[in-house]
């Protein structure tokens, strides 16, 4: 089935079809023209030469009748003769017939009979064809033979300039598979004619050369605002450090500053994030699941405003994941960040194991609707519970797994709530 949908073969297709319908067509109209025209030929004949041999009868019945063609036999029959004529004759209306007998010796004989009758005497002309049939079938095997070879030159045909029609478009496809990878892409139109293969070759430079301008534009950009944003990030958690190191410091004021730098470092670990996002390159770590899960924990604590919610972490300890501590505190943060949103009540659980991190909840739900769309970027669905989505944090999550070849879903609980599953996978 693939193979009937390349352009090729369609190309290929295409001659064969046209060369066996029109021979087919050629051969099929011959063979009835042929059948038409020698059947209206010999009837029309056929049917004046047996009135021609009722006139001679008529004229001297005592005398020998002669015929024009030596194929041609007649026959009269006189009223009281009529008894003798053949069974399959006697009820044969003026006319010419085609008829099929056998004859004494056993063998199958067409030919055709010229009627004629009056009240004395019935007037019968036959014309042998069977050699006309033999003749005919062997021009219908000829002409199959002719649509066969006809067809098969029209497969030939076909392969020989689909090769030279596609070969073009097969090279541009080759040097477009070569151009993967390039900082900077090679010119496709100077190798190939000024064509329609030309044309798309330099609409193809046209639009690679817009792309990479904007790709490199946006990298550059990215960068610029990961690498300048660093700096007054790093000056917010020192100077909340140093603040933080005063034994004096009233416990509001405490835990405000804690938030700064908890909030601090969530810009980091987010800039280091979209870098790498930006770069398309992956950073190296070892992370320790439990302890940063029990951080996240923590800080979603802090950020509940008087929710009767409660944040659980539990786990292996010992679970491990070869990446940096940034890109991971970023997509377990977001899931964590998104399912303490929307419970109310109740409880968001964070279960770290070997190879994932799960995070429940008791929130109102969402549909399989919203499950399979939640990580489209901006989409908003509406859950049990109103309206659900994550906006582009859950959209990061989804860039960062594609990344390093993670797992991430959402789905509904079946006793409540929803359960978000970042699964680790090896390379």
């Amino acid at each position: 089935m693939r193979y009937r949908r390349r352009l090729r073969s369609r190309i290929i297709l295409s001659f064969f079809l046209l060369g066996f319908g029109l021979t087919g067509l050629f051969a099929v109209a011959t063979v009835l023209l042929r059948e038409q025209l020698e059947d209206q030929l010999i009837g029309e004949a056929l049917y004046e030469n047996v009135g021609d041999y009722a006139d001679q009868f008529y004229e001297n019945p005592d005398g020998a009748l002669g015929l024009p063609f030596e194929k041609i036999w007649g026959i009269v029959y006189s009223k009281r003769r009529f008894g003798n004529v053949p069974f399959n004759w006697r009820d044969l209306p003026e006319g010419v017939h085609e008829i099929t007998d056998t004859d004494p010796r056993g063998r199958t004989r067409t030919y055709k009979l010229a009627v004629k009758k009056d009240d004395e005497h019935w007037f019968f002309l036959t014309y042998d064809i069977s050699q006309e049939r033999t003749s005919q079938q062997q021009l219908t095997y000829a002409l199959v033979g002719v649509v066969a070879l006809f067809s098969v030159l029209s497969l030939v045909i076909g392969v020989w300039s689909s090769k030279r029609v596609i070969s073009p478009v097969t090279e541009l496809a080759r040097r477009l598979e070569g151009l993967a990878g390039r900082e900077r892409p090679e010119k496709l139109a100077p190798h190939f004619a000024e064509d329609e293969v030309g044309q798309l070759a330099a609409a193809l430079d046209d639009y690679a050369e817009r792309m990479t301008t904007m790709v490199k534009r946006d990298r550059e950009f990215n960068s610029d605002v990961s690498h300048e944003l660093r700096t007054p990030l790093a000056v917010i958690s020192g100077a909340a450090e140093l603040l933080l190191a005063n034994p004096d410091l009233p416990d509001k004021m405490r835990q405000r500053l804690l938030r700064i730098e908890r909030a601090a470092q969530q810009c980091t670990d987010l800039t280091t994030a979209l870098l790498m996002l930006s770069r398309n390159e992956r950073g190296t770590g070892h992370t320790p699941l439990v302890k940063l899960c029990q951080q996240l924990a923590d800080a979603a604590r802090t950020q509940l405003g008087g929710k009767p919610l409660e944040v659980l972490c539990e786990g292996d300890e010992h679970a491990m994941v070869e990446a940096p501590e940034a890109v991971l505190a970023v997509a377990i943060g977001n899931l964590l960040g998104n399912a303490c949103k929307y419970t109310a009540e109740g409880e968001v659980r964070l279960v770290v194991e070997a190879h994932q991190v799960r995070i429940e909840d008791t929130g109102p739900g969402l549909s399989e609707e919203d499950a399979a769309r939640l990580f489209e970027r901006g989409y908003r669905g509406s859950g049990a519970g109103g309206t659900v989505g994550g906006g582009i944090g859950l959209s990061i999550v989804r860039r960062l797994c594609e990344l390093y070849g993670w797992e991430v879903s959402i789905a509904p609980r079946p006793e409540r709530g929803a359960v978000a599953i970042l699964r680790f996978t090896d390379d």
